[in-house]
């Protein structure tokens, strides 16, 4: 839409721009500030910037990083280095909300140590099964937003009583060593839902 080609979404830390990819489809504007291209620490936002989805690595701010404090072959977390790109994507919002334009923002991280930075809950929680994905991961949304609606209120509907045990055994187990230093499944499971992102993006156009 030509209407659409003037609004300007920025995808801040944005990966493979999951969350973004409706807007990007529907003819938005859609500006992926993501390493190894772009870092969030240096980016300047251009002028009348019309809605913001910011995804902040989680691996230092997820709690199951507790489970490693006393494991030697574990790095400690580093919740300053965790902190850089949380303060880039807050000074980017900042600035966008100063032009006036900003019609709605939101920063997506797993439930954890950011609502103790950000001294504030997360407006939307929730799993991946809510939108039709069959796993769990309970993820905070905070910001200024348009609520998502939720297309199952039951995990059964999504995936059968089997898969959703075997889904939250996987929560519950201890990930290798390799996992968490390197990203394996970490990576894979920090994509946003097709799911969510097509609801986030009906709710906030």
């Amino acid at each position: 839409m030509l209407f659409n080609e003037t609004k300007i979404i920025l995808d801040l830390c944005g990966g493979t721009g999951a969350w973004s990819k409706p807007y990007r489809e529907a003819g938005y504007d859609v500006r992926l500030v993501t390493l190894p291209e772009q870092d969030v620490t240096d980016y300047i936002p251009p002028d009348n910037v019309y809605g913001i989805l910011a995804a902040p690595p989680c691996d230092q701010l997820t709690l199951a990083r507790n489970r490693y404090n006393n494991d030697p072959n574990v790095p400690p977390r580093d919740f300053i280095k965790a902190m850089i790109p949380v303060n880039a994507c807050i000074r980017i919002i900042w600035q966008c909300e100063q032009q006036g334009n900003l019609q709605f923002w939101g920063m997506e991280n797993p439930i954890g140590l950011l609502s103790n930075y950000l001294k504030m809950k997360p407006a939307f929680i929730f799993h991946p099964w809510h939108f039709g994905e069959p796993h769990t991961k309970i993820t905070g949304i905070w910001g200024r937003f348009n609520l998502p609606k939720r297309k199952y209120a039951r995990i059964t509907d999504v995936m059968s009583v089997e898969m959703a045990e075997k889904s939250k055994q996987n929560i519950r187990r201890l990930p290798s060593v390799s996992e968490i230093t390197s990203g394996g499944q970490a990576e894979r499971r920090a994509i946003t839902p097709p799911g969510f992102a097509l609801a986030f993006f009906e709710a906030n156009q």
